[in-house]
Parts: structure tokens; sequence; C-alpha cells
């Protein structure tokens, strides 16, 4: 791994640390009994995971801040470049390459950072978690979980919502305009709003494996199960989106 890969790593990392921790957090404040921001509602959570988002990105930027295998996925096939920094007169003066290699380290570093961000949520609500929440209310914090269990639905519906992400995610590159990463915190926020319903729109496979595994492995009192029986639908569906997406931006966009 070199210089500009090793920098990248870390930054993503922290990126997607940064963004389940606020993201979790949003949840935990939402649903877990006794907090201050309890029954806040679907709004509050979409809004809070948008500007969770809005963080991230800018603490991974010197990453291009994927923060999401989809995104990196969606790239990938795009053949675009992972990272790209700019100098004066816009020439570009360092470039990660779009490469299987590159993107391995990416989703790994994404995993890892999802993971710790979720390990700190857990800190920050500990006496909430340690309360008398029934076992699917602590899982609701950490992972997605679908309205209506019906597997190949539910695929369909991150496959759509996860899609629609990277596409515009990559339409923002050859797009004029200034707005960066409160674009994408918008982004998200509307396809909560939208398309969240039916599986609480995980879009991004680190996002739900990361806390489903600390889920799974932190001493949380009466958790329950992970329910690993879903926890493929949020990886598989967000990695196909990502990839329709990156094969559409590769026809139309670039």
């Amino acid at each position: 791994m070199g210089t500009l890969m090793s920098q990248a790593f870390v930054s993503e990392i922290l990126g997607t640390a940064m963004l389940i921790l606020l993201g979790a957090g949003v949840v935990a404040n939402v649903i877990l009994p006794g907090t201050k921001g309890f029954g806040g509602g679907w709004l509050l959570i979409n809004f809070g995971w948008g500007l969770a988002v809005f963080a991230g990105v800018y603490t991974a930027f010197k990453s291009g801040a994927h923060l999401n295998p989809a995104v990196t996925l969606g790239l990938l096939t795009a053949d675009q470049p992972f990272f790209s920094k700019t100098g004066p007169d816009d020439v570009v003066t360092v470039t990660l390459e779009p490469t299987v290699g590159n993107a391995f380290w990416y989703i790994l570093a994404q995993l890892i950072g999802a993971f710790l961000g979720a390990a700190i949520a857990w800190l920050a609500y500990k006496k909430h978690f340690d309360a008398d929440a029934d076992a699917g209310t602590k899982l609701a914090v950490f992972s997605t979980g679908p309205a209506i269990r019906s597997y190949a639905w539910n695929l369909v519906t991150e496959i759509v919502a996860t899609f629609v992400l990277v596409f515009v995610i990559l339409a923002f590159g050859p797009t004029p305009s200034g707005l960066g990463p409160l674009a994408v915190a918008f982004l998200v926020v509307g396809i909560g709003a939208s398309l969240g319903g039916p599986t609480g729109y995980a879009i991004n496979p680190a996002r739900d494996l990361g806390p489903r595994i600390a889920h799974a492995v932190l001493p949380i009192p009466g958790k329950g199960s992970s329910d690993w029986a879903y926890s493929w639908v949020p990886v598989v569906g967000p990695i196909i989106g990502g990839v329709l997406a990156g094969l559409a931006a590769n026809a139309y966009l670039f």
C-alpha cells in the first residue's frame, strides 16, 4: 500500500466512523426509550442521516469520501478516479486510479470505520441500551430491517435506492455545481424520505454490516439476535445498485 493509498485508507476509516456515529446516534436518540429525542420521528432520522453524511464527507476529504462500498464499486465500474486532487488552474496533481486493489482497501476501511462508529454510538447511549428496550429496538440502532419481510422485494428496494444514490453522486462530477457535501447530504435525506420506508434504506453495505457485527459482539443486555438471515439483503442490494449505477453513468454521463 503506497503513501497515497495509506492516507486514503485512514481517511475512509475516519469518515465512515463519523458517518455511522452520527447516523446510528440519531436512530438511538429517536427510538431508545428515555432519550431527549425519543419519538422524534422518521424525518428526524432522515435529516440526521443526511447531516451524518455531510460530516463524514468533510472528514474523509483526503480519500474522496466514498464512505460506501456501493460508491466505490460504482466508480470502479464507471472507470472514474477514486480520488483526484487539483492544483492551480484546475490541473490534476494527484489521482487514485479505479483498480480492484484500491477498491479492496477502500471497502475494508469502510467496514472498519462502520464498526468503530457503531461501537462509539453504543458507548454514547450505553445507559439507554442497558435499560429495558426490546431487542428489536436495540438492533434497529445498528442495522436496517424490513417493514414487510420479503427478501426478493426488499432486495429490489435496496437496488433501486442505491442506484439513485450512486448515479446522482456520479452525476455531480460532470455537473457544474459547488454544493459538494451538502448536495450529497440532501440526496440522502431525499432517498430516506422517498424510498426508505420498505427497508430502512441501508444503501451502503458497510453501513449495515459493520454495525451489525458490532451488535453481535458488544455486551448489550437483552440484545437478542443480530438477524443474520436478513443481513445479506443490505449488502447484496446496494452492491448491485452501485454497479448498475456505474454502468449507467458510464453510458450516459461520461
